[in-house]
């Protein structure tokens, strides 16, 4: 009995040693973030998100909103919502969110008529995407009664007041279900249109965009460009950053990474971030093209 019990002892020691590294160290493994919501094509929310591929679901966009102008939704050849016809939308919202996928509105985006002409706009805008996105009320939800996780800024023009409007968001947290906030800066810092919001620090994510960008974005022949890049980035006060990728090379002018290159250079070195998140990927319909998310997803 004591031989038996010296041996079970051994052995169950040995297996304490062995996991002993992994109990003390902090795991670097990131998430796939997809923007959503500009080509029919990609197919619905809810198969992107039984795909089981993203964590973060951005659909895009809201294009028009502020200057008095009443706010509207473009999902391109996903539906209409002028004729009230994307309120199926929001059984996928609800769908990806029971799998643990958050689900936020991007707002803005490279066209659209939006900007922000005072901090009043901007509690006007907050007000209309509480009530007709988040956990408010209204009569005209554009997307069904799915109460959305929260607001991604995707600002490429429109005005200095959208940290008043990141600030008003923010509050409408105390009422219950946490909004979350993401920003998806260009990759020179600070970026021209962002840093006024960003500075609030109250970002919970930051996709950078590391495409259409030759400065800042990876390339073999120059990565210190994107190394000097992501750690002026990831110095600012928010919770995680993303490199934001192009899923294909189709889907931006520059900035598309090699899944090779991706896995044997960037990742060694923005893991090194503990605010490290994992990457954004522009956009679905691509990512389809190319299997880009499924060559890089166990390396993430």
């Amino acid at each position: 009995m004591a031989a038996l019990f010296t041996k079970f002892f051994s052995q169950a020691f040995t297996i304490f040693l062995l996991i002993l590294p992994a109990l003390f160290t902090k795991s670097n493994a990131g998430v796939i973030v997809v923007y959503w919501g500009q080509n029919g094509g990609e197919g619905s929310l809810t198969k992107t998100c039984n795909t089981g591929k993203y964590r973060v679901v951005n659909i895009g966009f809201l294009s028009k909103f502020g200057n008095g102008q009443r706010p509207e939704i473009n999902l391109a050849g996903h539906c209409n919502p002028a004729s009230n016809g994307c309120q199926g939308v929001g059984a996928g919202i609800k769908n990806c969110q029971s799998k643990g996928i958050k689900v936020l509105l991007s707002i803005g985006g490279g066209a659209g008529n939006y900007g922000l002409s005072s901090e009043a706009d901007a509690g006007s805008v907050a007000h209309y995407l509480w009530n007709n996105f988040l956990g408010g009320q209204s009569n005209s939800r554009p997307l069904g009664n799915a109460v959305l996780d929260g607001i991604d800024f995707d600002i490429e023009k429109g005005g200095p007041h959208y940290a008043a409007l990141a600030r008003k968001l923010s509050n409408y947290s105390k009422r219950g279900k946490k909004v979350y906030l993401s920003a998806a800066p260009q990759c020179p810092f600070p970026d021209q249109y962002l840093n006024g919001a960003l500075s609030t620090g109250l970002f919970d994510y930051v996709w950078v965009q590391f495409y259409n960008n030759p400065k800042c974005q990876f390339t073999t022949s120059n990565p210190n460009a994107f190394k000097d890049s992501w750690n002026k980035w990831t110095s600012i006060k928010a919770g995680q950053f993303f490199v934001g990728l192009p899923a294909s090379r189709q889907a931006a002018g520059s900035g598309f990474v090699n899944p090779n290159d991706l896995k044997n250079q960037v990742f060694p070195f923005v893991k090194g971030s503990p605010k490290y998140g994992g990457i954004m990927l522009y956009d679905k319909f691509n990512d389809d093209r190319s299997g880009y998310s499924s060559k890089i997803r166990g390396s993430v």
